[in-house]
């Protein structure tokens, strides 16, 4: 399969698909708006904007937590839970393509890792979303996924002070891509932390890991993004633009800092991060 995979043809198909989707809110967004279609610059919106800006900078440079750092911002804000996660999740496939297309231009991306890790989370994240809209309560699972990725923070963290040793024979990339692509439907982020946080730990470098598990996560974010649509809908457009507008300004930055930042200090920020925001996502699941 990867035989067939080139940069150009990656980012055609994410251009081809983002303007598919543009169209899509074109033509549906006034139709279901209506007369609640009211939308004006203040102070509100441009708190979005930098909640976007933020976020993507964070994930373009990190791998991860994009969906994490938004949501947070947003719950603190006041904005329910659901929509939040449908506004993230929305806005995540502007921001994540415009990623994907930074780290191709400066060659970030392992096409081998990317053809092994991307059917199987879009498979995942398309049967993820579908069960956290009908079935599933994504808040029960949330705290375990958060302790697992506790450890791989530790364990990174404790791997960035060690003589780096990179290993391009990596294992297990079709479960990871599953497992992440599946926990990050369901619990409305993770898809970063899970496969950029194993594929480091293994001895992947941090540039290309970052760079390809952005690319691929365009594709999960892409598809999941359809099932929400079709079985929960996406609320308060205000948010959704606001984000877009930030994210897509600050992809470019992301894919260039991830390009010059040293690798045993990017294997030491990424094992923070997930430090940081698994102990803050398990301190919000038992209420303190």
């Amino acid at each position: 399969m990867e035989k067939h995979i080139t940069f150009k043809r990656i980012a055609m198909l994410i251009i081809t698909l983002k303007v598919l989707l543009i169209l899509y809110f074109v033509i549906n967004i006034p139709i279901h708006a209506g007369k609640s279609w009211d939308f004006n610059i203040d102070l509100n919106f441009l708190f979005f904007i930098i909640v976007g800006f933020a976020a993507q900078i964070i994930d373009g440079t990190l791998g991860m937590a994009y969906g994490v750092s938004c949501t947070t911002l947003l719950l603190y804000m006041g904005v329910p839970p659901a929509v939040a996660s449908a506004g993230v999740h929305t806005a995540e496939v502007f921001t994540t393509g415009v990623s994907g297309l930074s780290h191709l231009y400066m060659k970030n991306v392992d096409k081998k890792l990317f053809a092994r890790l991307v059917l199987p989370g879009v498979i995942a994240a398309m049967t993820g979303a579908y069960l956290i809209s009908e079935i599933l309560d994504g808040n029960f699972v949330k705290p375990y996924i958060a302790g697992y990725l506790l450890i791989m923070g530790l364990l990174i963290v404790i791997k960035s002070f060690k003589p780096i040793r990179f290993n391009d024979s990596i294992k297990y990339v079709p479960f990871l891509g599953s497992f992440g692509g599946l926990m990050d439907a369901i619990g409305g982020g993770g898809w970063g932390p899970i496969v950029t946080s194993n594929l480091v730990n293994q001895g992947k470098a941090p540039k290309e890991t970052i760079g390809t598990v952005n690319t691929a996560e365009f594709f999960v974010a892409f598809f999941s993004t359809g099932i929400f649509l079709i079985f929960v809908g996406v609320e308060s457009w205000k948010i959704v633009l606001g984000l877009i507008i930030g994210g897509v300004i600050a992809a470019p930055l992301g894919a260039f800092f991830a390009t010059r930042i040293k690798p045993k200090l990017l294997m030491l920020s990424v094992g923070i991060l997930i430090i940081i925001t698994s102990l803050f996502t398990i301190s919000k699941s038992i209420g303190i």
